[in-house]
């Protein structure tokens, strides 16, 4: 028997071809997946969301999930002073609890906040508990997410899960160990997803250089923080299906550059946005967007809209996870990961301007309901399924353990 659920009378935002906006519209799922998005639906189970807004849940394609614990710890340093202390003070300490009590807190925040799928960059994997526990953590969450690892790592049977290669690449690794990385990709069958770019010029040009030179350049990889490549650099990314993902918070926090957003978009490269780092800004997608927002119309992008904003943090994003055909978008077939937005706050009861107003206005406090695959995983307001007074005092109790 097929299940179904209607939300009904809802401000309905699709991002499919491009944003739109669809008053008074019902959105029916059956078992898992967007059945139509129209008026006069019926369903077995109704959920009346009239005057809230409905979107497609949002896609974060690279965050350090495990730092959960480690929230403002890198406030007012730059890159280097960063990764020595996270990666070479507070990760040593971290055992396979520590990681999964990062990992499940984390995936919980970002679903709370309205992110239903996530790109988690992995960088503890001391040993091969330390690795599960993390996939662990994921999975318990409900989270849809794609584990980034280097390597392949055993089979799930948990359906909203799905692998990356997280390669060092040349900047950081050299020559030798990125050709060895990307060949095992590629055997693997494996997207890449890479840290290249954000430091400085001259290593964004040796490590492009490193790639073109061996034939590495392809549309399996994930350029993180780009934000030192030249247009030119970004024309042969293009030109080989190369993206890109931007997280403008923590590169202008950490001195990484200042975010390429435009210049990506104008290069062709498919574009979508992250959170990265709690320990250096927000885990949620409201800030990130509003930041991309204003930076870019900073430095002179004027024809860049809460439109294109809104793309991006959703089914651009989904694009460049290779999930397209999965999330990001309210298409019916697609899984029915999505949020609705409350409007309850003054600063949200009046929306002319739906989109604006969720790029702009709207933040984690907004969010109602979450679903991730048909799922329930938020309802009025409280994340279901878990005890939040419990993993606040566990998460309290990893911050004492590895960092206080």
């Amino acid at each position: 028997m097929v299940s179904t659920l209607l939300l009904r009378g809802g401000i309905v935002l699709d991002t499919e071809p491009e944003p739109r906006v669809t008053e008074h519209a019902d959105v029916l799922i059956a078992d898992g997946r967007i059945a139509a998005v129209g008026t006069g639906l019926e369903a077995a189970e109704v959920v009346d969301v009239t005057g809230r807004i409905v979107l497609p849940g949002f896609v974060d394609t690279h965050r350090h999930t495990w730092q959960a614990a480690l929230g403002g710890t890198t406030a007012d340093v730059d890159l280097p002073e960063y990764l020595n202390r996270i990666l070479g003070g507070y990760a040593p300490r971290y055992d396979p609890s520590d990681v999964f009590i990062g990992n499940l807190t984390g995936a919980l925040d970002a679903l709370g906040s309205g992110t239903t799928t996530l790109l988690d960059w992995s960088q503890l994997n001391t040993t091969a508990e330390h690795t599960e526990a993390a996939i662990q953590g994921l999975h318990e969450s409900g989270i849809r997410a794609v584990f980034g690892y280097p390597g392949r790592v055993s089979a799930t049977e948990n359906s909203r899960l799905s692998f990356a290669y997280a390669a060092l690449g040349p900047e950081i690794a050299g020559t030798y160990e990125a050709v060895r990385e990307w060949h095992e990709a590629r055997e693997l069958g494996l997207p890449i997803t890479v840290h290249m770019g954000g430091n400085g010029q001259d290593s964004a040009a040796r490590g492009l250089a490193v790639l073109e030179q061996h034939g590495l350049l392809g549309p399996e990889t994930t350029y993180i923080h780009p934000n030192y490549f030249t247009d030119d650099a970004l024309r042969r990314i293009a030109a080989t299906g190369g993206t890109a993902s931007i997280a403008p918070i923590s590169e202008t926090g950490l001195s990484i550059g200042y975010p390429a957003t435009g210049r990506l978009l104008r290069a062709g490269i498919p574009t979508s946005l992250s959170t990265d780092t709690v320990t250096s800004g927000p885990g949620d997608m409201f800030s990130v967007m509003r930041s991309a927002y204003l930076f870019e119309r900073a430095c002179g992008g004027t024809d860049f809209t809460t439109r294109d904003v809104l793309r991006l943090a959703t089914v651009d994003g989904a694009r460049v996870l290779g999930l397209a055909e999965v999330t990001g978008s309210l298409r019916p077939g697609k899984q029915a990961d999505l949020l609705v937005l409350s409007t309850d706050r003054l600063g949200l009861a009046a929306h002319p301007d739906p989109i604006a107003s969720v790029v702009l206005s709207a933040g984690p406090a907004d969010v109602e309901m979450v679903l991730v695959g048909g799922a329930i995983l938020k309802r009025n307001g409280q994340l279901l399924h878990h005890d939040s007074t419990a993993l606040r005092a566990k998460l309290r109790e990893s911050a004492r353990r590895t960092v206080l």
